[in-house]
């Protein structure tokens, strides 16, 4: 699987200062040529390498101040209908397939604790999981962020 490459990362790291960005003020920044920055760019969107726009936006601000995991006991045969199920529940913002204690961990928002308790029943509703635990997110402490990975990656190698 091709990976980003240094040159890429310091075309995101630009975008990351200032996603307005045009690709000729990018090159000039970078001291690359617009044709180099055009194909890197073009690359890194049809290879599926970027993140939905979505993922910026802040849930808080669309009325969703709660953040909670949900910690799931699923039923194995039943992953990829527990899946589209997720899919379709709009305060399910991200679902991974886990190991350990528990097989799904689903991060969620909610408008209050009476909306919290809602969408984790619908959760538990679901066909295929078995059995959930619900944690509340006190504080983020670190947002979600690729910023150090891309410094890393854009870094000279010794």
């Amino acid at each position: 699987m091709p990976t980003i490459d240094a040159i890429d990362a310091r075309i995101l790291l630009a975008l990351s200062d200032d996603a307005r960005l045009a690709g000729v003020e990018i090159a000039q920044r970078l001291g690359l040529s617009r044709n180099t920055v055009q194909s890197h760019l073009a690359r890194l969107e049809s290879g599926g390498f970027l993140a939905a726009i979505d993922r910026r936006v802040i849930p808080r601000a669309l009325g969703y101040p709660l953040t909670a995991f949900v910690s799931a006991l699923a039923d194995q045969h039943r992953l990829a209908e527990i899946e589209i199920a997720l899919t379709t529940i709009p305060e399910v913002v991200e679902v991974h397939g886990v190991a350990g204690e528990s097989d799904v961990m689903i991060q969620i928002v909610a408008r209050d604790a009476d909306d919290l308790y809602r969408i984790a029943g619908v959760i538990l509703a679901t066909p295929g999981i078995q059995r959930t635990e619900v944690a509340l997110s006190m504080r983020e402490m670190v947002a979600y962020r690729t910023r150090p990975l891309l410094e890393k990656t854009a870094a000279p190698r010794d």
